[in-house]
């Protein structure tokens, strides 16, 4: 089975009118069904098009410098690459990856909060002279291993500080930047602007009214020690909604028009991740055990006291593979049956588990769902960010293969958005409208 994430020379099925995701999804349930059955992902390039046309629409002012770590697969690299974009690197692994397609070292950012001494030389040595810093001990790291950087400060806002979820959040006060900049002075490290950053789970538009006051201060206070700042940098925590996005652009543009207005000089940043890829990517995983249990066994919102039974099911993936952010977050996904069943068949109260058998491995808590057999699958939309990577070793898991397709109408739009590279168009091959696709067909990632 080809296709694993690793593979460099992916390739691309681009779909005639009359096939979709749904027949995609459904050819390869039924190869995986007589090949092993293990989990695999389909990727709808088209979707990341779609969420670069939306950026330049609503918020062409600000660049975005796309966040690898959310997902580093060849495909997305090379499209965001082609589509202009710049990138966030938190490691040499990432910069690397960027600048083998000939990303240029100015698009790209490393953000890493606590960088390692030898990858501060790595991004010396390549050229990757922007990045972030929010402590003393890190600018005297950069001071001695990269006299060519270039300094973001990272200022910690108001939904990071003392809340919840603020035991491992980074960024200095603005309290504290003057000293950074008295630093920053003595060791001659050039600071040339200011980033923050905003949670996606932040519901308080308020909190980048705040964010970009403060970082309007460190400007002036930069400016005091003769420092020229000419980058703003206001993070990721875009949700991928065009409705979000408008709501925050409907915020900062009036703030960034008097803080930062165009033709002051001063570049506008941003470092999306979910936003591009979160929709782009559908996991299907594959039930490999069940288990019948009483109804209250449930801690919560199933019909405690009921006669009917309840049962938990075992999936070939789980939180030591795609559903890694499931230790960290809420799952952005409803999980849906891919066998048909009858509107009127009952549905019982469900939770959904990794293979692991650990208690942390549990996917979804509750849930009213068919019953299902072993060897039913599921499929699990929005999976694009955080969950295509390195899985654990923990009982041999196999990871995921991925399968890339996309519209031709999305093709279409592709090219008018000015896709240049070579590389890519070679990854493209035309699948003929209403066919049965299989290896044959030669619809999968060769390696």
């Amino acid at each position: 089975m080809k296709g694993f994430i690793d593979d460099a020379n992916y390739s691309v099925g681009l779909l005639g009118e009359g096939t979709n995701l749904g027949n995609v999804i459904d050819n390869y349930v039924y190869e995986h069904t007589l090949t092993g059955k293990n989990a695999f992902f389909v990727g709808d390039l088209g979707k990341i098009v779609k969420k670069h046309s939306q950026w330049q629409n609503i918020v062409a002012q600000i660049k975005p410098f796309y966040t690898v770590k959310c997902n580093s697969t060849p495909a997305v690299l090379e499209i965001l690459a082609a589509l202009g974009t710049g990138f966030a690197c938190s490691s040499k692994t990432e910069m690397a990856l960027v600048q083998e397609l000939g990303v240029s070292p100015e698009n790209i950012i490393y953000i890493s909060p606590c960088k390692q001494v030898s990858q501060i030389k790595y991004a010396a040595k390549v050229g990757v002279n922007i990045m972030t810093c929010d402590n003393e001990v890190e600018l005297k790291k950069i001071a001695r291993n990269h006299p060519n950087a270039k300094v973001l400060l990272h200022i910690a806002t108001e939904d990071s500080i003392g809340g919840e979820e603020g035991n491992m959040k980074f960024g200095t006060t603005l309290k504290n930047c003057r000293h950074l900049l008295e630093c920053a002075k003595e060791l001659d490290v050039q600071i040339i602007g200011v980033k923050f950053h905003v949670s996606s789970a932040c519901k308080e538009s308020q909190v980048y009214v705040h964010a970009l006051s403060d970082a309007r201060c460190v400007f002036d206070m930069a400016g005091e020690f003769g420092f020229t700042m000419n980058m703003l940098d206001i993070g990721g925590g875009f949700t991928g909604t065009e409705f979000q996005l408008e709501e925050v652009n409907h915020v900062i543009s009036p703030l960034l028009d008097v803080y930062f207005p165009e033709g002051s000089g001063i570049k506008i940043i941003s470092e999306p991740g979910s936003y591009f890829v979160s929709s782009a990517f559908t996991l299907a995983v594959n039930i490999v055990a069940k288990k019948v249990v009483e109804n209250d066994k449930f801690s919560s919102g199933g019909k405690t006291g009921s006669d009917e039974p309840a049962f938990m099911y075992y999936m070939n993936d789980g939180v030591y593979g795609s559903f890694a952010s499931k230790l960290s977050e809420d799952l952005n996904t409803i999980p849906e049956v891919h066998k048909k069943y009858k509107a009127d068949e009952p549905l019982f109260t469900s939770s959904l588990w990794g293979p692991s058998c650990d208690e942390l491995d549990q996917i979804v808590e509750n849930c009213l769902l068919p019953e299902l057999n072993v060897g039913d699958w599921l499929i699990f939309d929005n999976m694009g960010a955080d969950s295509v990577h390195e899985p654990s070793a923990f009982n041999d898991f196999q990871r995921p293969a991925i399968y890339y397709m996309m519209s031709y109408s999305d093709w279409y739009e592709m090219q008018d958005a000015g896709i240049t590279s070579d590389t890519m168009m070679k990854n493209f091959f035309f699948v003929p409208s209403c066919i049965q696709l299989s290896q044959e067909d030669n619809f999968s990632t060769e390696a």
